[in-house]
């Protein structure tokens, strides 16, 4: 059946033809009656892509992705006689596909490690609906963007769709300088940007509204944990999310790259920590206790990046991260104010690892959130000069590193694609290949 490859299901459809191969190691096909779940026709797809020729890999691809965020069950859709292609990214072609797995409801197997513990909106409903009450403690979204870098929407509409959901905060990550591809603002833009929040927020005050903006930043880091703003802009911020963009891809362990972005004083939270990305990038592997305890003994935060394509933290680490006793912070990484609603992707998987609302910096009140930060800021506020008599922070860096240069085409181990920036547009922002 071509590739020489371990997987449990081939179906081509050829004509009116479908060919099935069930190989012997995953065993033989359920009954009809247990129904594939949005997750297994996910994982479906992805395996379909890897063996399709392009152009249709590619709308496998797309259509597994999509899979994540269907409001219904495929399974239910075809019980009822309804057309799959309602499904976001089915059309004709692969609503055969998908009606012809339905039908035979193969045996599907564990995911591989690129693919492996996300959930399905279908999965996240069900979870939270155990427990109605338990999301409504949530005060805000702790990560998201603007026009200002690869976001589609304003602050103001950022805001204003905060404050539709209740939330007494929004905090506004724009990225910073280094991450040039996602159009990362300087120390300059980020004082501008502050006169705009500032601006919103008197805006939200005179129309009597709870919410107000959070000045913040998703600064780069490079891969020994440096930041790549100077620190006498980040620490006039309201929080600072510290993420990973460059050398993501390494096999060895990456404990000591996280230790020393959280022990760097402008840090508050630790974004996406892994970095991966669904069906895309498996992300870093470390000691994960070993950070997990550091974050806590520094009372600072690891975050849920609730953005569908990430769900970083997943589960297993999330519970790892509870028994260290670290605290959590929830974002969804929206570019775009439509895309808030992904908060339901973190607080289903803190629900899931039994995370207490207590440690989850999305449960507390504004005045109690930004006490937090000044703490951590104050009791890492440790001054040193050098021998130049220069005052500098230990950890920081105001030079950008090379790793954060483009070099003849080339951009953090990756190459750089003319259009890279104007597809994050249309697609809110998201430019899954390097971010």
């Amino acid at each position: 059946m071509g590739r020489n490859r371990s997987h449990a299901l081939r179906i081509f459809w050829l004509g009116l033809d479908m060919e099935v191969g069930i190989e012997t190691s995953w065993g033989t096909m359920s009954a009809p009656e247990d129904p594939l779940t949005n997750s297994q026709i996910a994982e479906l797809l992805a395996i379909a892509g890897d063996d399709a020729e392009p152009p249709l890999n590619r709308a496998y691809r797309r259509a597994s992705r999509k899979a994540l965020l269907w409001e219904e069950e495929a399974s239910c859709l075809y019980r009822e006689g309804l057309s799959l292609t309602e499904l976001p990214g089915v059309g004709p072609y692969l609503e055969k596909i998908i009606r012809g797995w339905i039908e035979v409801s193969p045996i599907v197997g564990c995911p591989p490690a690129i693919r492996e513990n996300f959930l399905t909106l279908t999965q996240v409903r069900s979870i939270l609906g155990g427990r109605p009450l338990w999301s409504q403690g949530v005060k805000g979204d702790l990560q998201m963007h603007s026009v200002w870098s690869d976001g589609s929407s304003s602050i103001q509409e950022m805001a204003e769709a905060g404050d539709v959901r209740g939330y007494e905060y929004i905090a506004i990550t724009d990225h910073s300088k280094g991450l040039k591809i996602a159009g990362g603002i300087d120390e300059k833009q980020l004082v501008r940007q502050a006169n705009e929040i500032a601006t919103v927020n008197e805006s939200l005050r005179r129309a009597n509204r709870t919410i107000r903006v959070l000045r913040s930043i998703e600064v780069n880091l490079s891969p020994d944990g440096q930041v790549d703003m100077d620190f006498a802009s980040l620490a006039k911020l309201d929080i600072v999310l510290g993420c990973f963009h460059s050398a993501l891809r390494k096999k060895e362990d990456q404990t000591e790259r996280y230790v020393a972005a959280l022990r760097n004083r402008a840090i508050h939270i630790l974004g996406h920590p892994r970095g991966r990305i669904y069906n895309f990038r498996a992300g870093l592997s470390a000691d994960w206790a070993k950070v997990f305890a550091v974050a806590a003994e520094l009372d600072k935060a690891v975050e849920i990046d609730s953005y569908p394509d990430r769900q970083d933290l997943s589960l297993g680490l999330l519970k790892l991260a509870r028994r260290a006793g670290c605290r959590i912070s929830i974002g969804t990484d929206a570019h775009g104010a439509s895309q808030l609603r992904f908060i339901e992707f973190g607080l289903a998987c803190a629900l899931r690892a039994k995370i207490d609302p207590g440690r989850i910096l999305n449960f507390m009140g504004r005045k109690e959130l930004l006490n937090w930060a000044t703490n951590v800021k104050e009791s890492d506020r440790i001054v040193s000069t050098d021998s130049a008599g220069i005052q500098s922070l230990s950890g920081f860096c105001t030079v950008i590193p090379d790793a954060f240069r483009v070099k003849d085409g080339i951009y953090g181990g990756g190459v750089l694609q003319p259009s890279s920036r104007q597809s994050c547009a249309r697609s809110e922002g998201k430019c899954y290949d390097r971010c």
